[in-house]
């Protein structure tokens, strides 16, 4: 494996600080926008004075004002498509993201759809590539998906029973505001899944295959330690700015393509759980992923050995002689920090069977038709899907 050659531009400009989301108002007054979309979750930005300080600072400017509120986790296309219907009737040029990942891949959604008559679930299908979208700028208030600075936008569709993303240039967002203490009423569940998101981003980065010096390689390591290190400080001291602004960060980086930089990448276990987690949507994303990550590691990691050595080395500080040993090690420290930060790791903490999963399996690779992970450094049928969650379930037992 060599560095492969690359392009690599973020137009996101951050805003990072202190009562940065003040200059809401003049960041949208100077990109000309006019009529605005605020699409928000349920309550928390009422509660905590956000949303009326918001309001108040773009209203100043003149611009207009048109909301879509009660985005899920797990966001549905049923609100990507009233999204799409209140911009349309009031000529919005402009959506803005206040919340999380669910909330920001909404706003993505709605961007890109704006200007498509047809489903807009076809760009989560892979049916369609659009070629213009309108603006999308973020005020974030969770540190956890990296959506604020990425291409990737993944939605939900209930009836089909499919959660399912694509990426575009066009909905990596213009801005992102990141003030730190947005995050500090986060739940210590919330933060836990946060936490497992940020990791995973880096993870399946590194994980994918590459040569023994990449440039991104160490710097996705470094992301994971500093991860695991601020994710354990904001949960014993939610209101500690360092850490709170550092997690974000964290997040942040972890998922706008830095830590990929020049080579070739699969998120194999995020298609994982954007399957179980389609199929069963009470299941937060990070809480899926806390379970199938070292699941997914016990199953591969004879694949690339000295990889799998130089995490546990990197990470947790492990120095076995042998490197299986340490390997085997560092999976175990990863999935006992999982539970240090109460997050499942087990199947069965999913709420999950024998009969859920070989329906997952059958989702994920179309009746056994379709192999996952191609470019991985192990590619997964169905019948291995079956093996590693049966292995999985053992080791619950």
């Amino acid at each position: 494996y060599k560095m492969i050659d690359f392009e690599y531009q973020v137009k996101t400009k951050l805003y990072f600080g202190k009562d940065k989301e003040n200059e809401i108002g003049h960041i949208l007054s100077s990109l000309n926008v006019k009529n605005v979309l605020l699409v928000y979750g349920k309550s928390s930005i009422k509660q905590n004075g956000l949303y009326d300080k918001i309001i108040n600072y773009i209203s100043n400017e003149n611009i207009n004002i048109y909301e879509l509120s009660g985005i899920r986790a797990n966001p549905s296309i049923e609100s990507v498509k009233q999204g799409v219907k209140i911009a349309r009737e009031n000529n919005c040029d402009f959506i803005l993201a206040v919340g999380g990942g669910s909330v920001i891949d909404a706003a993505k959604s709605i961007a890109v759809s704006y200007f498509y008559d047809g489903d807009p679930f076809d760009f989560n299908l892979h049916k369609i590539n659009q070629t213009k979208a309108l603006g999308v700028g973020v005020i974030l208030t969770l540190a956890a998906s990296g959506s604020e600075m990425s291409t990737s936008c993944v939605i939900s569709n209930d009836e089909l029973g499919i959660k399912q993303g694509f990426n575009s240039e066009l909905v990596r967002p213009h801005f992102a505001i990141l003030n730190p203490k947005l995050t500090y009423s986060v739940s210590p569940y919330q933060t836990g899944c946060g936490i497992v998101d940020i990791i995973s981003h880096s993870l399946e980065r590194y994980f994918s295959p590459s040569y023994n010096d990449e440039f991104s390689d160490d710097y996705a390591l470094t992301l994971i330690k500093q991860t695991i290190k601020s994710g354990r400080k904001c949960l014993q001291k939610p209101n500690d700015y360092d850490a709170r602004a550092m997690m974000m960060l964290d997040g942040t980086y972890s998922h706008n393509g830095f830590t990929s930089l020049g080579k070739k990448y699969t998120m194999v276990i995020h298609a994982l759980e954007h399957t179980v987690s389609g199929y069963k949507n009470d299941i937060a994303h990070g809480a899926g992923l806390s379970v199938l990550i070292p699941m997914w590691m016990n199953y591969v990691y004879l694949c690339d050995i000295d990889k799998f050595d130089k995490f546990a080395r990197n990470v947790f500080n492990l120095s076995f002689d042998n490197k299986i040993e340490n390997a085997k090690m560092g999976i175990i420290s990863l999935k006992n920090y999982f539970k240090e930060i109460k997050m499942p790791t087990t199947l069965k903490e999913l709420g999950l069977n024998d009969d859920d999963l070989e329906v997952i399996a059958n989702r994920l690779t179309n009746n056994g038709t379709r192999l996952i992970g191609q470019t991985s450094i192990k590619t997964l049928s169905r019948e291995d899907i079956l093996k590693m969650f049966d292995s999985a379930f053992k080791e619950e037992e």
